[in-house]
């Protein structure tokens, strides 16, 4: 061997050398990288949307299911000519022009694999004869899916609210925006419960892994996992109350609370007039949102929690426990009313323009004198009615899954100041003691501020009963650490409001033995009276026109001896309190009390043919007081 030869022999056994260890890098070493790699090329993971959670109500009657639904899909390639194949599809399944053109477009824009949906939520009949037809019709299928679907309709609209395609302004709300978002028109609560209980009701993705070839195609399904249905949700709304409460409010721009004076439970959240949330499901028209959209009496709004309404005389009983707790006033002692107050130079008037004459403080509810309350307010102070008003409910926001929940408002020098940036006057004090000027509340608070009364306890509103089976927990119920001699005498002063002659829901009352109601009136003022209107005479609600008229306020609680139900109801520009909520509190509450229409004796003699045509037209709008029909549930 000469030297030449062994050097060659040295560099081929060297080049084999590297040759072979960068073979086993490759191989053995980065082989999990490189099969990733190639796996990555090869196969594709899909989102598997989850159930969405079911919402029940106390009684777990259905308030939100899942429907399966079917749509009619073309995929472009295996159909060949877009045309052609709309055409024989429109021999089995009648198209309509807007469809074609509509999805031709869509086919346009898309890779040819893609499925172009045709026909959304169609019968089970067009289902059948398209897959009758299947070998006529290539590379058209029908698919199944679900959707979301709301057995009582308008009855729970603004409590549980509704869903619709997640959206871009969604996603930019969201700091880590959950991955089945990316699934087109995946939806997602939009408003209540649906949206403020969106993470648990939407459930987890599964996923699915596909191979596909370079451009893209699905080749294969290789695995599936499925998600994690989403959890179901049980309120603690009763439907069948729930549907009463709609049902008596018909016809008014209105809304009704029903409370539990023990646990705080919420039985009844009703709107007037309301609508129906299937409609944004399935894709609301122009014209359907025109029309609630423009309704002056706000359909789409939750007035039980987002109106915030000057609480007129309901919020006397606040003044009164401020002046009582201060001791600025004792009950037997008495305040003249001639009709007005002059403060500063200014007439404040009250209701009765002749006036109460003396008045003490368990006459002052009952016929609801305001120059009374203009002299007491006077002596306490807003700083303490405020801090009253905070402590019964008012302005405070409370803790609620419904959308836009309004804090109201509980005025002070303090909040004058920052807001308006002026000096509190006395004026100001005035009107707020019989719940005018700058307070606001919402049915909501009213129904707090009642239960409280009611027990002397700081009860808080419930919504949501269970999660999952998981009961929730009733929060509050502590002592509000008010003198008990004091809510005494207010729970007789607002007995005598319905039960005496004198008081100024008497005919409103509630006769049946064991079942009798303590409640109050209000009426609050939308416009100012001038001294000019005074002198010729205050012109009467039926003649202005409906928004100049005044909301009528009224709430209650029963049993009196033992209270079970809190109520409170708001008629907007209702005119009378006393004439236009508290009949409708009045029948809510019997409603809640019996568990069904009351027997006709619970009312008042005079009231009993009245009440009879009334609850004949509340059977028949609610199908006879019987439950929805079964759903099946997904």
């Amino acid at each position: 061997m000469t030297r030449r030869a062994v050097a060659l022999g040295v560099a081929q056994l060297g080049l084999m050398g590297v040759v072979g260890w960068r073979m086993k890098q490759l191989q053995i070493d980065q082989a999990d990288e490189f099969r990733l790699l190639a796996e990555e090329n090869r196969i594709n993971m899909r989102l598997i949307p989850p159930a969405r959670g079911l919402i029940v109500d106390r009684t777990g009657l259905p308030l939100a299911v899942n429907e399966p639904i079917y749509r009619i899909v073309i995929v472009r390639e295996a159909a060949g000519d877009p045309e052609e194949a709309l055409a024989r599809l429109s021999a089995v399944m009648p198209l309509t022009p807007e469809e074609v053109a509509r999805s031709l477009e869509e086919m346009r824009r898309v890779a040819s694999f893609v499925p172009v949906t045709v026909r959304d939520r169609v019968g089970w009949d067009d289902v059948a004869r398209v897959t009758a037809n299947a070998p006529a019709l290539p590379g058209i299928t029908a698919e199944v899916g679900l959707s979301r679907l709301y057995p009582n309709g308008a009855d729970t609209a603004h409590v549980v609210g509704y869903v619709g395609p997640v959206s871009d302004f969604d996603l930019s709300q969201m700091e880590s925006p959950d991955p089945l978002f990316r699934i087109p028109k995946f939806p997602i609560g939009k408003t209540g419960v649906e949206a403020r209980l969106e993470d648990d009701l939407r459930g987890r993705a599964g996923t699915m892994r596909i191979e596909v070839n370079a451009v893209g195609r699905v080749m294969r399904e290789l695995d599936r996992v499925e998600g994690t249905k989403g959890k179901d949700v049980q309120l603690t709304v009763d439907a069948a109350l729930q549907a009463y409460v709609e049902a008596r409010m018909e016809g008014e721009s209105a809304a009704a609370v029903v409370m539990d004076c023990e646990t705080g439970d919420l039985l009844a959240v009703g709107n007037a007039p309301s609508f129906d949330p299937n409609l944004f499901v399935r894709g609301i028209s122009v014209a359907d949102w025109q029309a609630l959209n423009e309704n002056k009496y706000r359909p789409l709004a939750n007035k039980v929690v987002q109106g915030a309404y000057p609480p007129g005389s309901t919020f006397k009983m606040i003044t009164a426990l401020a002046a009582l707790e201060a001791g600025v006033i004792r009950p037997e002692d008495t305040v003249r009313c001639p009709g007005f107050t002059v403060v500063s130079g200014t007439r404040f008037h009250c209701w009765r323009s002749g006036g109460h004459g003396n008045v003490n403080f368990h006459d002052s509810l009952k016929v609801s004198c305001d120059c009374y309350y203009y002299e007491i307010g006077q002596r306490v102070g807003i700083d303490a009615i405020a801090a009253m008003a905070r402590k019964l409910g008012v302005g405070v926001r409370p803790d609620v899954p419904m959308s836009a929940v309004a804090e109201g408002i509980a005025p002070d020098r303090a909040w004058k100041q920052n807001v308006r940036g002026e000096s509190w006057r006395v004026g100001d004090t005035v009107n707020a003691s019989i719940g005018q000027g700058y307070v606001l509340a919402t049915p909501l608070q009213l129904a707090i501020m009642t239960a409280r009364l009611a027990t002397g306890r700081a009860i808080q509103p419930r919504l949501v009963k269970s999660i999952d089976g998981v009961e929730q927990p009733v929060t509050g119920g502590e002592p509000l650490g008010l003198n008990e001699n004091w809510l005494r005498r207010t729970r007789a002063s607002m007995y005598d409001v319905c039960n005496h002659e004198r008081g100024t829901a008497f005919g409103s009352r509630i006769v049946a033995e064991g079942m009798r109601m303590a409640g109050k009136t209000g009426t609050s003022q939308v416009r100012r009276i001038t001294p000019e209107e005074r002198a010729r005479g205050v012109i009467s609600n039926s003649q202005l026109p409906w928004e100049r008229r005044d909301h009528a306020l009224w709430v209650n609680y029963a049993p009196y001896d033992n209270p079970r139900f809190a109520v409170a109801v708001v008629v907007e520009h209702g005119g009378g309190g006393s004439s236009a909520a508290a009949p409708i509190g009045r029948d809510i509450t019997l409603q809640a009390l019996y568990g069904g229409f009351p027997p006709l004796e619970a009312y008042p003699p005079n009231r009993r043919e009245e009440a009879a045509k009334r609850q004949e037209t509340i059977r028949a709008r609610m199908g006879g007081h019987a439950p929805p029909p079964p759903v099946d549930r997904v």
